[in-house]
This record gives C-alpha cells, structure tokens and sequence, in this order.
C-alpha cells in the first residue's frame, strides 16, 4: 500500500463542513497540487492548520485555474497520524458539491479513490491500531447507544487488547517451558509438565471463562436486539407494548385481533437498544388476511434474543394458550402476566409447556397502571446477559473476538487434560501454541489477507 488514497470523510448532504482525507508517501504532493495558500503544504509543520483555496486546473497542461472552494487543510506528518503516513485533510463547506469537487481535483492530481474502511487498515498494517481497536472504529460509528458508544471507546483505547496481550504473553512464557523441557529432558528431569505451569493454563483458562462470560450482554449493548411480543389475541401484547414504549403506537380495542401485522419500535433498555414488535395474536384463523398475521408473527421467533410471551394474566390457562407454549420450546422467554390490575386468574406455575419446561423468568404486569413495567425491564436485561457482565471495560462484544477466544479456552481444556495425564509435553506444547494463535486472531498477530478484507469490507469510505 504504498499509493496514495483520497475520499471525502464526513457524511454526505447540507452541513456546516465536509472533510477531504488524502494519506500516502505522495499525499503532500498531490495536496499542493490543489492547495493555493501562503506556502505550499509541503513545507508545513505536522498537526498545523492552514487557510487557503482549493483549485482545478482548466487543461492538461496545467494553464489555468478554477477555485472550488475556500477550505483549510490539516497537515499530520507520518507516523504521528491516523494511518500513520503523511496526511492531509480538507475541511470545505458543507453540502454534496464542494467536497466532490475537491475529491475529484485530489483524484487528477495522482490520488486513488480510497476502498471501505483503507485509512483504518492503513492505520492498522502500520502499527497505529492493533485489529481489535481497528474493529472498534467501525463499531463507535454504528453505535446507537451511549453504552454501545462507551463500548467501542474502551475497545479502541486498548482495554480488551491488554488484557488478551497479557494472556498471551502468559501462555508464551508457559509453551516455552514446557518446549524447552522437551528438547532438555534429561538436564531437567523428565517432559512431564510442571505443576506451576499445569496452574498457569488453569488460570488463564479461568480468565478466559470470565470474559466470554459477559460476552453475550456486551454483544446486544453492541448490535442490538429484536424482542417480539407474542400471545393469544386480546391477551394485552399491544397494551404492554404502548406502556414499554411510552407513547400510544399500535392501536388497543376490546375487539380482539386488532394487530394484524407487525409493528415495530426501537426503545433503549439498560444501555441496550431493543427491538420490539406487536405481532397479531396467535390464533387458529378464520381469513387469509388472519392467517398472514399469524405466520408472521410466529415468524419473529427466529432469531429472537428473548421472546416476551404475553398472557392474559385475569382468564384461565386454556389450551390455545398451551399450543402456543408448545411453539415457544428452545427459546429464550420471559412470561408476561398482562392486567395485573384486574384478580389473578393465570398463575405462573400454570405457564409450563413440554416435559416440564418453563419460561425463564415470570413477571407480572399492568400495562393501564404501570405495575411491573420496571421488573419487566430488569428481567430482560438480565435475560440478555447483565447479570453475568462485569463491566462494559474490557468486554467482548465481537462474535469474531467470542469465536477465537473460545477456540483458545478449548485449546486449553485439551492441554490442561494432556498436562494432568502426564502425556509428552510435544502434546501440551501443541495445545498452548494453537490457543496462542487463536488469541493472536483478535488482535491481528495472526490473521489472514481474506479475513482482513471481511473485516474492513464493513466500513465506510472515507475512514
């Protein structure tokens, strides 16, 4: 990557300003070659602001010029920049057409169009970010919450990546003994592996339990979550879903079936931005209009975090109500006694479906007075994983980051087995190196070019 690469770097549309980034061994070049100010750029002292005009020329040989727009451009000398090669940006006016002009004068004067994600890379294959922090850059952008933001922040500021370097700093001192033991077994007394180092991958093994442990939680503070509503009709789905959510958006009537379709509102809950949807009641239908509405909302099952099943807390368990239960076996639910308001007719006990099986949790519910609207919420966020996070620091919120990190806790658990039968120490060596390279797969000490372009292939241009 030793080109230089352009692209505008804000998001597109009126605004008060909209920045032009250029990075690359010729970016000073191909800046003054559009930069008309009191000196040119070049000369410039790195972290300095400089006011001028950006231009075009009119022909191919260079006689003539148009301005584009006044602008100030920002010089960053490598490596003391984000991608770490020298760098300039260009601030212009908001709006579509000033920036593009600017990009496209950038481009004739020998600037590539930068791909998704390239000034990140840039930044990560030289040095400036380690994989983790560079994955966090993309996740700070698509933050939706203020926790998901905080999330990313501690990822990028390197909090996940101590603590992994440190595991692996761990894990190296300890395959190295135990190779060592194997290549000088009779100076040392046998291969079998030491005691302090079988405690070492215990250890690190325990630490690796702990952060996959809050992984599930920092995931939905990451990326979300869908949580359907799903009952009989009448049962109070789209009441409860207006109490959630503050305001009157799905329609409530005594009629039952009133939902036909799925509606759909994103609330916040404990940092968590949560989808929720009123489905129509489940029912054995009576039209083909019904019938839609029904296989819809059973259809919002599949890939659900929690399913909030609703039952009409103040009727009889029917039946109906149990062919429903029978749907909901395998997933995640948390049981709603709607109209708590009204006498207890439903019992949670009643709410069983299968051999036994039960909803996770059981919370009752008003949605006319409010009552349990504030146990609901606990309960889903604890559903979710809050209860078993230990802080959005340090926390692994990245499948990717889960996937290795469990790949190298089950490396581990194998060495630890081999370790404990007193197996040669080639085979716990073994073992510990390929835990080290799945770790290395997080920060990027060991990664692929194809996982590279996966990974970056989901930023933006421009960053």
């Amino acid at each position: 990557m030793d080109d230089t690469i352009a692209a505008i770097a804000t998001a597109m549309g009126p605004g008060g300003l909209a920045v032009v980034r250029v990075s690359g061994a010729e970016s000073l070049r191909v800046a003054d070659a559009v930069f008309r100010g009191s000196a040119p750029l070049a000369r410039a002292l790195g972290h300095t602001l400089h006011h001028g005009w950006a231009v075009a020329t009119r022909d191919p040989g260079g006689a003539g010029e148009t301005r584009l727009d006044e602008v100030v451009a920002a010089v960053f000398l490598g490596p003391r920049s984000y991608t770490g090669e020298d760098t300039v940006e260009f601030s212009c006016h908001g709006g579509e057409l000033p920036a593009r002009r600017v990009l496209g004068a950038l481009r004739a004067a020998g600037a590539r169009l930068a791909g998704p994600g390239e000034f990140t890379l840039r930044a990560y294959l030289h040095g400036r970010l380690d994989l983790a922090q560079a994955e966090a850059v993309a996740d700070l952008v698509h933050a939706e919450t203020e926790s998901a933001s905080d999330l990313a922040l501690a990822q990028l500021s390197g909090t996940l990546s101590r603590r992994i370097a440190s595991l692996e700093d761990r894990l190296a001192d300890s395959a190295a003994e135990v190779e060592a033991r194997v290549d000088f077994a009779e100076d040392v007394g046998g291969i079998e592996t030491p005691a302090h180092v079988r405690d070492e991958i215990r250890d690190v093994s325990d630490e690796l339990t702990r952060l996959l442990a809050g992984a599930p939680w920092a995931r939905a503070v990451r990326e979300g979550v869908r949580v359907p509503l799903v009952g009989r009709p009448n049962a109070g789905k789209s009441s409860l879903f207006n109490a959630l959510l503050g305001e009157d958006r799905a329609i409530v009537t005594d009629e039952p079936g009133t939902t036909r379709d799925r509606v759909s509102e994103r609330l916040e809950i404990s940092g968590v931005a949560v989808t929720l949807s009123d489905t129509a009641g489940v029912h054995t239908a009576a039209s083909e209009v019904e019938a839609l509405g029904v296989e819809r909302a059973l259809a919002t099952l599949d890939g659900a975090a929690v399913v909030l099943w609703v039952v009409d807390g103040a009727a009889p368990f029917t039946p109906p109500d149990q062919a429903l239960a029978a749907k909901l076996t395998g997933r995640r639910v948390l049981a709603v006694l709607a109209k708590s308001d009204l006498p207890a007719v439903a019992t949670a006990e009643s709410l069983a479906w299968g051999a036994g099986a039960r909803p996770a949790r059981v919370v009752r519910v008003s949605a006319t007075t409010g009552a349990g609207l504030d146990v609901l919420r606990e309960a889903l966020a604890s559903l979710l994983g809050a209860d078993q996070a230990g802080g959005l620091a340090g926390a692994v919120a990245n499948p990717r980051h889960a996937d290795s990190l469990e790949h190298a806790r089950a490396a581990l658990v194998r060495a630890a087995g081999a370790a404990a039968q007193s197996l040669p120490g080639e085979i716990v060596a073994l073992e510990l190196r390929d835990a080290l390279a799945a770790l290395g797969e997080v920060t990027g000490r060991n990664v692929s070019e194809d996982l590279l372009e996966r990974i970056f292939a989901r930023f933006c241009i421009g960053k």
